[in-house]
């Protein structure tokens, strides 16, 4: 992995150093209005961290590229994530701290690793899950080129009931 920097933004490999800045971004209660809940502990982050570190799932079939963004001018603000599978795939999320909401960054960040993905890693076609109810991430999504994946894409996957599956071609 290396590290991408755009005009207002920079994607840092995360790692294990990045927990402590991290865990106050992740503390931000909005980030959780859909799903998932903050990390258990500082140290729960860290050792998550580090696990990612590696870049691979367990089995090593998967790249699990994870990026801290910041803002040029130092500021921690969110992550950015893709699980890569070998045979051009890749699952996407991202989190960004609620008081950069609306102002384009997630876009930015996004648009910037897909790119890096096509680019560098092969992905041809992306994914994310998301709660229905989340409208502005499937706003985002719809922006990036995402459609509600059909039906047929869908059954080959874990996606509960309550939860939108994105898809693009890159």
């Amino acid at each position: 992995m290396r590290t991408i920097t755009t005009p207002d933004l920079v994607l840092e490999p995360q790692v294990a150093a990045h927990a402590e800045e991290m865990f106050l971004v992740l503390g931000d209660p909005a980030i959780y209005e859909y799903e998932n809940e903050p990390p258990a502990s500082l140290e729960w982050l860290r050792e998550r961290f580090t696990r990612l570190e590696t870049r691979r799932s367990g089995d090593g079939v998967e790249l699990w590229l994870n990026w801290a963004l910041r803002l040029t001018s130092g500021e921690l603000i969110g992550f950015v994530q893709a699980s890569v599978f070998p045979d051009g795939r890749a699952d996407i999320a991202y989190v960004l701290a609620s008081r950069y909401w609306g102002r384009g960054l997630a876009h930015r960040a996004v648009t910037t690793m897909i790119g890096e993905l096509a680019g560098y890693y092969g992905v041809r076609s992306l994914s994310a899950v998301l709660k229905r109810p989340n409208h502005r991430s499937q706003r985002l999504l719809e922006r990036l080129g995402f459609t509600v994946a059909t039906p047929e894409l869908r059954a080959g996957r874990r996606v509960a009931p309550d939860e939108l599956l994105m898809h693009r071609e890159v």
